[in-house]
């Protein structure tokens, strides 16, 4: 049985979630309402401030789905509660990222600028302090939604492994190459 699928969701004090027709589940908590569709196969089962996630079967395609759904329900219960937060750093000469509202304008080294529109559920800010990598910093209840605008953001200037310029997490370890040898003897 999937260790995470069987895993029970503990539902935190202000937060509600409702199964509807379909099978669609809705979460609700302080910091907004998110819903996911899961699949009809997948039962979800509420008690007691408790919530979980079971299948039919063995079936390959059940197990897959069951941890998935579990995973999907849990990220919804933190992010209306908690929320996420994700860092970017700007690391290279001349690198600056400024915001006006959920507009993002990056300089990365290109003769253009690029113009960023970022969706509603997540808002940004920027810091360029001195003597410090210029940073974005993303701020959503949606996991994923949050995920993958952050790696949209980074593969504009991917960092490279000579000299680490680029965007990148805060915190992240970059593998880094030698680079040429200075001379042969």
């Amino acid at each position: 049985m999937s260790r995470i699928g069987k895993a029970p969701i503990n539902i935190p004090a202000g937060v509600t979630i409702t199964v509807g027709k379909d099978n669609v589940v809705t979460v609700k908590g302080p910091k907004g309402e998110l819903t996911q569709a899961v699949d009809t196969d997948i039962t979800i089962s509420q008690e007691d401030g408790v919530l979980t996630v079971q299948r039919p079967t063995d079936q390959k395609r059940h197990r897959a789905l069951h941890g998935l759904y579990r995973s999907l329900i849990n990220n919804m219960v933190v992010g209306v509660t908690e929320g996420y937060k994700l860092e970017q750093e700007l690391v290279g000469v001349g690198y600056r990222a400024t915001n006006q509202g959920n507009t993002l304008d990056l300089v990365l080294g290109y003769s253009h600028h690029y113009v960023f529109q970022l969706p509603a559920e997540i808002k940004v800010t920027t810091t360029s302090e001195k003597g410090q990598t210029p940073k974005i910093i993303l701020e959503s209840i949606d996991k994923q939604l949050i995920g993958q605008v952050a790696a949209k953001i980074r593969s504009l200037r991917a960092p490279e492994p000579y000299k680490g310029k680029g965007i990148k997490f805060v915190g992240e370890v970059l593998r880094r190459k030698a680079g040429k040898s200075a001379s042969k003897k």
